[in-house]
């Protein structure tokens, strides 16, 4: 629509197995290296573990870090980080207008009690009479405070002093998506002016490990790329937050931007039927593509699970632009996944390059143009299809 307005990413705030920061995930893209994977802690599983984080650095009060789980922490860091280079640290007449929409899961299981259920319940003679009693008095899926999601966004504005609107999406991949689309769509029809967008994932637990492997899509080891022959998801911790803003605001306040958000697309296809994720993906992307090719790229944040995976290979083959796996250098952090993906896009828009090809991968080739544009592209697990579009500001 003409009368929408641009979208700046002004800060972004990027933690991962990579390190912590713009310029360590930098460097790190910059080596066609095998990425930081643990194939050891939690096999037969691959995942992506944390960087060595001080947390006092963004969170420095112990007593406010010991009542977060792990990827609160994660995501209250990243915030922080967002914030600092934004330039907004610290200025509390600004942060008091910052909307936030954050992506969240439903928090950390209690892994004894869920461990014993689990052998106990081969030797029920009526299970669901057994697991009914273990929901009343063992089993609290999101009773203890610490796991509710919106204690993320809580934690944020406590520490941080972001005290605007505050949203917050559960959805798995599809919430990370949606958490950036509405921050880019208030301040694109001009009912916002600035938001901290994002979200955080900690892939070090073993509930979740069970729950893809139950699903049969955990990778198991050795570690492989996803999008060359993807068989099952390699979860990573990660967090990332970006700051959206409108350009008048940004200069009235002299920030520079990043990279301009042009973009976000979220939907689900009905996977039911066949070629539908195919059609839905290749459909966002000539959207997001228009009639512009020169200077752009794919980022994929693609699952690694083998169906809908291929499904969105076979989109991005078809587009005829270089390629980038932005899972096989991280790991796939769920709700965090988009950010992290448009993250690493405006990163790589700024500096003008597209980062170095990853051996293996057989859809990535070298690229020595200059970069002006990227197209994230994502497809879920079990639903949900996103693209967003990132753009250099002339």
């Amino acid at each position: 629509m003409s009368d929408r307005r641009d979208v700046w990413i002004t800060g972004i705030g990027l933690v991962s197995s990579l390190g912590e920061g713009l310029e360590a995930h930098w460097t790190a893209l910059s080596t066609p290296a095998k990425p930081a994977v643990d194939e050891t802690t939690y096999a037969p599983y691959v995942l992506h573990p944390l960087a060595k984080i001080d947390f006092d650095q963004q969170i420095p009060k112990r007593g406010d870090q010991r009542q977060m789980e792990p990827w609160q922490r994660i995501g209250t860091y990243a915030a922080g980080l967002a914030l600092d280079s934004a330039g907004l640290k610290g200025n509390k007449e600004v942060l008091a207008t910052t909307d936030m929409v954050v992506a969240a899961g439903g928090g950390e299981r209690d892994q004894t009690v869920d461990g014993a259920i689990l052998t106990d319940i081969e030797k029920q003679p009526n299970p669901e009479v057994f697991l009914s009693e273990q929901l009343q008095s063992n089993l609290r899926p999101t009773l203890f405070l610490a796991q509710l999601s919106n204690l993320l966004a809580g934690n944020i504005s406590i520490v941080h002093g972001v005290t605007g609107s505050s949203r917050t999406f559960m959805g798995e991949e599809s919430s990370g998506t949606d958490a950036v689309r509405i921050g880019w769509s208030r301040i694109a029809a001009g009912t916002s002016e600035i938001a901290l967008v994002g979200g955080a994932y900690n892939a070090e637990r073993r509930d979740m490990l069970l729950l893809f492997a139950l699903k049969s899509v955990a990778l198991h080891s050795p570690w492989a790329p996803v999008l060359a022959d993807p068989k099952g998801v390699p979860t990573g911790s990660a967090g990332a937050f970006l700051v959206l803003e409108s350009p008048e605001h940004a200069m009235a306040r002299g920030a520079k931007p990043i990279a301009k958000l042009s973009g976000v697309w979220s939907e689900r296809a009905k996977r039911g039927e066949p070629g539908a994720i195919e059609a839905l993906v290749d459909e966002m992307i000539r959207t997001a593509k228009g009639d512009v090719s020169e200077g752009t790229a794919i980022l994929s944040a693609a699952c690694g699970a083998p169906e809908p995976t291929s499904a969105e290979v076979a989109a991005i083959s078809r587009s005829g632009l270089p390629v980038r796996s932005v899972t096989d250098r991280v790991g796939h952090s769920l709700e965090a996944q988009m950010p992290v993906a448009l993250a690493l896009a405006a990163l790589a828009v700024s500096k003008g390059k597209l980062f170095a090809p990853l051996e293996g991968e057989t859809l990535e080739e070298a690229f020595e143009g200059t970069l002006t544009r990227a197209i994230v592209t994502g497809v879920g697990h079990w639903r949900g299809e996103g693209v967003a579009l990132v753009e250099r500001v002339d």
